[in-house]
């Protein structure tokens, strides 16, 4: 084999670009983006200060039989639970929608009175169900249709 070192072939028109975007023009658009975004927050800041400064102007002045409350408002005295009309504000979430769904399956697995002087009673849904396959919904006569006579047959009215 020749030792032979193979140029690489000189194309004028190809080649890499002479003018790549410098260091220079990505810092100072970066600066610059600073800079605007240093304004935006300042111009901001300013409006919500002429805002607030607008809207405490605008206040009705207060009655001067308010007393300033020094307590936290979160945090309520116990007997002024018991003055404020239901229904009341949760204390803790999740215990008592635990609770009430508790209750709720109960009723729902459980046989009880509904109204007892009515003779009203609930059962347990599971029982309902196997009650309804055996027995079937009760039907309404379609619109228009004449429902049956007691006699069904003029043999039987004859009797």
């Amino acid at each position: 084999m020749s030792e032979e070192i193979k140029k690489p072939v000189h194309n004028a028109d190809l080649g890499f670009e002479q003018q790549d975007l410098s260091p220079y023009g990505v810092y100072a658009f970066l600066a610059g983006l600073a800079v605007a975004g240093v304004l935006v927050a300042l111009v901001l800041w300013g409006l919500y200060r002429f805002m607030d400064r607008y809207e405490r102007s605008q206040q009705a002045p207060q009655n001067p039989l308010v007393q300033p409350s020094t307590a936290a408002p979160r945090q309520v005295p116990a007997e002024a639970i018991l003055k404020f009309p239901q229904p009341r504000l949760e204390k803790n979430e999740r215990l008592e929608i635990n609770d009430f769904l508790l209750r709720e399956e109960n009723n729902l697995d459980s046989y009880g009175w509904v109204d007892q002087k009515a003779g009203v009673v609930r059962i347990p849904i599971q029982r309902a169900m196997q009650l309804i396959a055996q027995q079937g919904l009760p039907t309404t006569p379609k619109a228009g249709t004449e429902p049956p006579a007691e006699a069904q047959t003029p043999k039987e009215a004859g009797q």
